[in-house]
């Protein structure tokens, strides 16, 4: 059994080794941390954490290095949740309420995030699945071409570019706008998507291609269910780290590029007290991330679906500080949106 002073230990080994990326050694902790004891009465901690394979010996080093699950006990167990400086976190209300959609505040969440973190990170859109339609746009772009605009409550806009088959004129466009919001604003998804496929324009005859053809992009903007997308920032950070990856970083790259295979992840990971879900090393290997760690929290747009947003980095990471971030910007952009 792991005393609470090897433990102690363990976190410092953790915290020392993600600062200087050099394994550690008893002299070192002795030196750098007040435990009171022995050189020797640390290597005998230190012993006892490789018997219970939380830190191992890197080639012929004197120093140690934490183990996936040294990582795990660590994180588990021993990690602060530091809050963020103030500075933080007015850089996350200052960026973040600067979006005007959807689309952007998504994309500014992974760029502040993954400056806030030196790491990749990672944001799932929301599903689709209790939206509902806030408003259609047409708005013309040339005499046959339109940009049909589909808004939903929680904040998405879909946008589509039509070629008409000739002119509309703009008392005609004015009008199949009006009857378009009337058929599907405030339905849901589902809903909205049953309603257009039935409408029949009450004009001139010669009118309903021209309506089908714009019901039926309407009902691809509905159908295009972005939940299965995320969006991603940071890539060059794990180029950076890539002295922590075994041989080159291009696998993990090419991993980190099949998002259904995140997305799965994603899933399957089960958020913590603190609100963060963490899956480390091994705990990845199925997905081909063997070596990366990922940190994820949930967050809801104004639907109240569930989404992710996170980071992915090599398993030797500030735990505790992108744990922290992770959660800040999580929990802003909940605020966010539900607030649009």
């Amino acid at each position: 059994m792991v005393s609470d002073r090897s433990l102690e230990v363990l976190r410092v080994i953790v915290q020392d080794y993600v600062a200087s990326r050099e394994p550690v050694g008893s002299k070192s902790i002795v030196e750098r941390h007040s435990f009171g004891v022995s050189a020797a009465t640390i290597r005998n901690d230190m012993a006892l954490l490789e018997e219970e394979e939380l830190i191992a010996a890197p080639h012929t080093s004197s120093g140690r290095i934490p183990t996936d699950k040294g990582y795990r006990v660590f994180v588990d167990h021993l990690a602060d949740l530091r809050p963020l400086s103030p500075a933080q976190r007015q850089a996350i209300e200052t960026f973040l309420g600067q979006s005007a959609d959807l689309d952007e505040v998504l994309a500014r969440s992974v760029r502040l995030l993954s400056q806030l973190t030196q790491q990749v990170a990672l944001v799932q859109y929301p599903s689709l699945s209790r939206a509902t339609v806030r408003h259609v746009e047409l708005v013309p772009l040339s005499d046959t071409k339109l940009l049909s605009v589909l808004i939903t409550d929680s904040g998405r806009v879909e946008q589509r570019v039509i070629e008409l088959p000739y002119l509309v004129g703009d008392e005609t466009l004015s009008e199949v706008r009006s009857r378009l919001n009337a058929a599907v604003s405030g339905r849901s998804m589902i809903e909205a998507a049953a309603s257009l496929k039935t409408m029949v324009w009450p004009g001139p005859h010669e009118l309903q291609p021209v309506i089908d053809l714009i019901a039926t992009t309407l009902i691809d903007q509905i159908g295009a269910n972005r939940h299965d997308k995320l969006v991603m920032a940071g890539a060059a950070n794990l180029v950076r780290t890539e002295e922590d990856f075994t041989g080159s970083v291009s696998p993990v790259l090419d991993a980190i590029e099949e998002q259904v295979v995140l997305l799965r992840l994603f899933g399957e990971m089960a958020t913590d007290l603190h609100g963060v879900a963490v899956s480390i090393g091994r705990e990845n290997a199925q997905f081909g991330l063997g070596e990366t760690s990922v940190l994820t929290s949930g967050y809801t747009a104004s639907g109240g679906d569930l989404a992710r947003l996170g980071v992915l980095g090599p398993t030797r990471m500030d735990y505790s500080n992108n744990m922290a971030a992770v959660r800040a910007v999580a929990r802003y952009l909940s605020r966010l949106l539900g607030e649009n």
